[in-house]
């Protein structure tokens, strides 16, 4: 059940979750472990610079009557001297995945971001053998654009991902 499920700013408390995240490969997921990269400092760093509210990267807990699920994330990719899109990421704890959880917060994402932000389009990326992922942004209304070969490298391998979008005309009711 997604009702009474918000998007939130960082909270300090929320720090050591995503310490314990960032460290084991199996809380971050197959398809958002990176290696051991420092993850967890420059989350703390920034988190004092700007409590992860900023221009170059955004980052939202996704909040469940209390209880952080996981986060969203999102950046800044120019397309002209004067334009942007936006591009956005979901991490959820493992206990949270599978629930509908992220369908609901992509969703809760879109609205939030064209209500607050002069853009027309916002798009995500994610690996072509992460279905669960491409499941819940088609449910939440965006649309597969293009496969991009050899894109990303994970596990020490180069591999495909999928680019969805949705445009400001496109948001669901």
């Amino acid at each position: 059940m997604t009702e009474g499920l918000r998007l939130r700013p960082v909270a300090e408390s929320d720090l050591d979750p995503l310490d314990e995240m960032f460290a084991d490969p199996a809380a971050n997921g197959e398809f958002n472990w990176g290696g051991f990269a420092g993850g967890a400092l420059v989350w703390r760093r920034r988190f004092a610079e700007n409590g992860l509210l900023a221009d170059d990267k955004t980052v939202l807990m996704i909040d469940l009557d209390g209880e952080a699920l996981g986060f969203v994330s999102w950046f800044r990719v120019p397309t002209s001297n004067a334009a942007y899109v936006i591009e956005f990421g979901i991490s959820l704890w493992p206990d949270a995945r599978g629930k509908g959880h992220g369908t609901a917060a992509q969703l809760l994402l879109a609205r939030y971001l064209f209500a607050h932000t002069p853009i027309n389009r916002i798009q995500a990326v994610t690996e072509v053998e992460n279905l669960a992922e491409q499941r819940a942004l088609e449910k939440a209304g965006f649309t597969r654009e293009a496969v991009m070969k050899g894109r990303c490298f994970r596990d020490g391998a180069w591999r495909d991902e999928v680019l969805y979008r949705m445009l400001r005309d496109e948001l669901p009711a």
